[in-house]
């Protein structure tokens, strides 16, 4: 089942570039675990200081998909011409910080920083710092998740 993915924003600068980063935005478990169900993701985008209007999306979550926070919430890489350093990912209580450097024809730099602040919401900011040759495109999600109901 996929996820969520970053923004607007980066799938169109990164899909230019013969890139696809995937981003999983499932919601997974603190300590007590974030609750399964239906969840709404309010997500903005800021880019060359611009910000685009919020982007809703729904995303139904299982049980098995609210159990491993550092995976479900970290990017997996998938390269055109291009080479990914591991993913580092620091998981303390309620934040997950996780940073991704890809180089090669495009280079990539992806930072996330995720506060789940209680079993029914979520806060994010996903940095993006992209070039290819002499263009340089810097991003910034801003996501917001927030259980709605048990999954129908």
């Amino acid at each position: 089942m996929k996820c969520v993915p970053v923004g607007r924003g980066l799938a169109a600068v990164l899909g230019g570039f013969g890139l696809v980063v995937l981003t999983a935005f499932a919601c997974a478990a603190l300590a007590d675990g974030i609750d399964p169900g239906l969840w709404k993701i309010t997500g903005q985008t800021k880019a060359e200081g611009m910000i685009s209007p919020p982007h809703e999306s729904t995303k139904c979550l299982t049980e098995d998909e609210t159990k491993d926070l550092a995976t479900t919430f970290s990017p997996v890489p998938r390269m055109v011409n291009s080479e990914c350093t591991p993913i580092e990912r620091k998981l303390e209580g309620g934040k997950l910080d996780w940073h991704l450097v890809c180089k090669g024809q495009l280079n990539v730099d992806l930072t996330g920083a995720f506060d789940f602040d209680s079993a029914r919401h979520y806060t994010a900011t996903v940095h993006t710092h992209a070039t290819i040759g002499n263009q340089v495109m810097d991003t910034v999600d801003m996501l917001e998740g927030r259980w709605v109901s048990a999954c129908q």
